[in-house]
């Protein structure tokens, strides 16, 4: 029989980054006996909650500003590659003014707590984050994207982007007692909709086998969240929940102290071997960032968790261009948030679209629909874009109702047979702006419209991101369509420098989704798959021949 050993699954070790002081108003101690309590106001909770939702609204972490630096400093990157990096620094310049923030979709509200077990406070902390985050939603130009079931079909927004995912956990380790330790992510639909679960077997668990099943899957988050991607990759799990939950923290870099070897006891570790050639792997692609090139990721993580012997639950999470977390601290001499960067300027370099790549082709969305079409089909596929002119904007609610009319015999709005539709959803709008944040949203949720629409004729030119499936292909070939793919991630951009003009053009009942007009200037984006069949990602998205060396497993 063997002695009891404990060992934690996550062995953390302290690698605190730099903090800011929010508050030091609201904490004191309290001596009883041998023992110091540490005392926090729910005022103390509500104001690092609002000061955290705003700041990773509107800043990144200085380390991945310079990784798009070191993409345009690439001389391997594709012109692909650092003309989203470029745009999607200017994006951050814009987004560090503290108005627009980086991304419209500003996210589901998460955070995971750690209190020390002498920590006193005066009511559910869960409510007085709440309320921080209640009064961040209301008072800066955030979106609303929680939908509360009415009943098992029907939704209504919340109004107030809450409920937030709140999970609080008591620390016991020896020294944490007085210490409260939070992080607040903001998670958008698009990179939350690329977490996968698989359930694999012991047949996995070798280098050879283990490379052909992560080319394979790795490929299927396509582009969609806003690559580059920060990509965590988890093995093994004492449960599939815990696996996911252990990739969305690898993915925000809060498992990097992580040790890097196993051990008998059932410690998780990060393989560092393993993580150079997933990223490898994923340059290997083609897929790039975004459009083609060698940044499909910024970097890899993979952690290795011990495992039922019957399981094998294999999680995959990314977070996307916008990569919104911070770390938070309270102790006995105050509040404190991770400081990110204000300044990503200086990041920034002098360099035109010019430099990056000649064929960039002008197109006037003021002239007729045909016209818009015979230009497009002189271009091949990756071909840059400059927008010019009036855009529909609508995206799944608008689609479902469009389709309604059709099914009833009605005749489809003109405004979709004479306009190119691009699928997006605003922020609020700020005060002296034409636009709040308005960058586009996923285009596969509305493959299913793409043959009926056109069919109906319009839909013919769309304007969205990530990659589509075959069946919008086939319908682009059969009816003359074209998708267009726009940069994902540099929403403020977009609304401070292309975005000119908004307004609401049907359903305004239905706030963001509703069915909108805007004009644009030089908007940016790139034929992805035209009406000849030809479709850029159906490319990337095949496997490669890996030349794995083959030897003992890993």
């Amino acid at each position: 029989m063997s002695s009891f050993n404990y060992t934690e699954i996550l062995p953390l070790s302290q690698n605190e980054p730099e903090y800011r002081l929010v508050t030091t108003e609201g904490i004191s101690t309290t001596t009883v006996g041998d023992r110091t309590f540490l005392n926090i106001d729910a005022s103390v909770l509500e104001k690092v909650a609002y000061e955290a939702i705003h700041d990773i609204s509107h800043y990144l972490r200085t380390a991945h500003l310079e990784q798009l630096q070191k993409i345009i400093n690439d001389p391997q990157a594709s012109p692909n590659d650092r003309f989203v990096a470029i745009d999607l620094m200017k994006n951050a310049n814009i987004a560090a003014g503290g108005i627009l923030p980086m991304c419209q979709d500003t996210g589901t509200a998460i955070v995971s707590g750690k209190r020390g077990s002498q920590i006193l406070t005066d009511g559910p902390d869960e409510v007085a984050i709440s309320r921080g985050i209640y009064d961040a939603y209301q008072k800066l130009n955030l979106r609303y994207s929680q939908l509360s079931p009415l009943n098992m079909w029907d939704e209504k927004n919340t109004g107030d982007n809450l409920p937030a995912q709140i999970e609080i956990y008591s620390d016991t380790k020896p020294g944490h007692e007085n210490s409260y330790e939070m992080l607040f992510i903001a998670k958008g639909g698009g990179s939350a909709n690329k977490s996968y679960l698989y359930q694999e077997t012991k047949a996995v668990l070798n280098q050879e086998s283990f490379l052909r099943f992560m080319d394979e899957k790795l490929r299927l988050i396509g582009t969609s969240a806003c690559p580059p991607y920060h990509l965590a990759i988890v093995v093994g799990g004492t449960s599939a929940e815990y696996a996911l939950k252990v990739s969305k923290l690898a993915s925000t870099k809060y498992l990097d102290s992580l040790p890097t070897e196993g051990g008998p006891g059932g410690n998780g570790y990060r393989d560092l071997e393993m993580e150079a050639e997933i990223l490898k792997l994923t340059q290997n692609f083609g897929i790039g960032a975004q459009f083609g090139g060698k940044y499909f990721c910024h970097d890899v993580r993979v952690i290795r968790l011990p495992r039922h012997g019957a399981s094998c639950p294999i999680a995959i999470a990314v977070s996307c261009s916008a990569d919104r977390q911070a770390l938070v601290k309270i102790d006995a001499t105050g509040a404190y948030i991770e400081k990110l960067e204000t300044d990503p300027a200086r990041f920034l370099p002098e360099i035109t679209d010019e430099h990056l790549d000649d064929n960039v082709v002008s197109i006037d969305l003021n002239r007729p629909m045909s016209e818009i079409r015979e230009t497009l089909s002189k271009l091949s596929v990756k071909t840059r874009v400059s927008l010019n002119g009036p855009l529909i904007v609508a995206r799944d609610l608008a689609h479902a109702k469009i389709l309604e009319m059709i099914d009833r015999g009605e005749e489809m709005p003109q405004y979709f047979k004479d306009h190119a539709v691009y699928y997006a959803g605003p922020a609020k709008t700020p005060e002296g702006y034409a636009s709040g944040s308005f960058g586009p949203t996923t285009a596969g949720r509305m493959d299913a419209y793409v043959d009926r629409f056109q069919k109906a004729g319009g839909s013919f030119v769309m304007l969205a991101k990530g990659n589509r499936s075959d069946a919008v292909t086939k319908a682009c070939q059969a009816n003359g369509g074209f998708y267009l793919g726009s940069i994902g991630g540099p929403a403020a951009r977009l609304a401070k420098d292309n975005i000119k003009k908004v307004e609401v053009l049907d359903f305004p009942e239905m706030g963001m989704e509703a069915v909108w007009k805007i004009e644009v200037e030089d908007f940016p984006a790139f034929v992805v798959v035209d009406d000849k069949g030809n479709d850029f990602f159906a490319e990337t998205l095949r496997p490669i021949a890996l030349n794995i060396p083959i030897g003992p497993p890993k």
